[in-house]
């Protein structure tokens, strides 16, 4: 990689070349304006990173913040541990400004799979509730209610989304088609992980209460993304990722649970928080926060991220959200366009990732090598996008994200590989 400059503007522009091992000699040069935010993360300057939402990307400051942590806890693990408390409630303060909710009410988890797997297992169902869960439902958490609904002997309702679609209604209209006498529990995304739309959970929730039907949000993409108001949004359940929008540390994610609801739900792992006899504390607090030994520095550093991010752009992260959320719309407009393919959802649905539908041709080139969409991304291009084969043959999409280090121009990048295939 090299860095030049240009005369006209003054500005920095990064080159970068990519072998193509499937044209043989020579290579392809990639030229994008650069990123002054890039240089917080430590991401591999040799690869087009459009893949923010899988495992999110942490900040090289916050690294070293958590670095830090590690290096105080190792020089004195018991009084370190001893005093974890103190450093959760300062993240689970900031935590609950970040997402408008009382702290007392948020408990941090490993990740969004676990939070969605421990208000799943505190239910009590009995045999014929129905459960409700849309098709486009990560698996990891479609998995969870499948294992759980089963011993219950519940039964597990999926219900089919249309898609493409064209406005949020036709996802309530959708899922309340379903509901019956005996539906007890919902299970729903507030941003889908397939195909990157932002449900309508805002009206979701009340319509499944009215029903007498419990509502856990699986939000594991929300949090930084889209602004949360989760006092207000009313679910009886939501957990949300911070390791990947908020770009806290690997293994940052909360749980939130109304209070109502708090007596009857654990932690999947029991350990002493259960008899735990402090009565400044509440036991939902104390089963959560503390399920066997770790390393709490993720959990330490959350407040430290938040504010980092915060600080960051002028305006905040409202000005992030909006930045990103307006490049993720003109670039999945611009993909359409340039690979003449039908846009799956309306822009009121989109946060900060969206799915494009790529060409058929694009799809039949890669089968034909007997690879994958994704393999030739990577593989040839250098570029990181996950590329999903949908369901009941409606073709193919690859999911952008846009994050406040990206560019226009690598999602140009991204349009001229696909055109490559066709």
């Amino acid at each position: 990689m090299r860095r030049e400059q240009r005369e006209a503007t003054g500005q920095s522009e990064i080159v970068c070349s990519y072998k193509h091992s499937r044209l043989g000699e020579g290579a392809s040069t990639l030229v994008f304006m650069e990123n002054p935010y890039r240089r917080h993360w430590t991401l591999d300057p040799e690869v087009t990173f459009l893949n923010h939402g899988s495992y999110g990307a942490c900040p090289a400051r916050i690294q070293l913040r958590q670095q830090e942590l590690r290096q105080e806890m190792e020089r004195e693990p018991v009084r370190f541990m001893g005093h974890r408390t103190s450093l959760f409630d300062h993240s689970r303060e900031r935590l609950a400004q970040f997402v408008n909710a009382p702290m007392q009410d948020l408990a941090f988890v490993p990740n969004a799979t676990h939070g969605v797997n421990a208000a799943i297992a505190s239910q009590r169902w009995k045999s014929g509730d129905e459960i409700l869960v849309t098709d486009h439902e990560y698996n990891a958490c479609r998995n969870a209610l499948d294992f759980h609904a089963e011993r219950w002997g519940a039964t597990v309702v999926v219900v089919k989304l249309p898609f493409p679609l064209t406005n949020p209604q036709q996802v309530v209209d959708a899922m309340m088609a379903k509901v019956t006498e005996r539906t007890v529990f919902c299970l729903v995304d507030h941003i889908t992980s397939p195909t990157a739309l932002v449900l309508p959970v805002q009206d979701i929730i009340p319509a499944m209460h009215a029903k007498g039907v419990r509502v856990l949000v699986d939000g594991a993409h929300a949090p930084g993304q889209i602004p949360l108001q989760l006092q207000k949004l009313g679910a009886d359940y939501y957990t949300g990722n911070l390791h990947k929008w908020t770009c806290a540390p690997k293994g940052s994610a909360f749980l939130y649970v109304r209070p109502e609801l708090q007596a009857d739900i654990h932690p999947v792992t029991i350990s002493h928080g259960y008899n735990a006899g402090t009565k400044s504390r509440s036991r939902f607090l104390q089963e959560f926060d503390w399920t066997g030994t770790f390393d709490p520095t993720a959990w330490g550093s959350i407040a430290d991220v938040i504010d980092f991010m915060d600080d960051l752009v002028a305006g905040g992260w409202n000005a992030i959200m909006q930045r990103n959320h307006d490049l993720a719309l003109s670039m999945r407009t611009m993909l359409a366009e340039r690979w003449g393919t039908e846009l799956p959802a309306p822009d009121a649905m989109i946060g900060t990732m969206a799915s494009v539908f790529i060409p058929d041709a694009a799809v039949k080139t890669v089968e034909n090598r007997d690879t994958s969409v994704y393999a030739e991304l990577y593989h040839q291009w250098g570029i990181q996008i996950p590329a999903i084969p949908l369901p009941d043959n409606l073709g193919t999409v690859v999911r952008l994200s846009a994050h406040i280090y990206n560019t226009e121009s690598e999602y140009e990048r991204l349009a001229e590989a696909v055109e490559s295939l066709v």
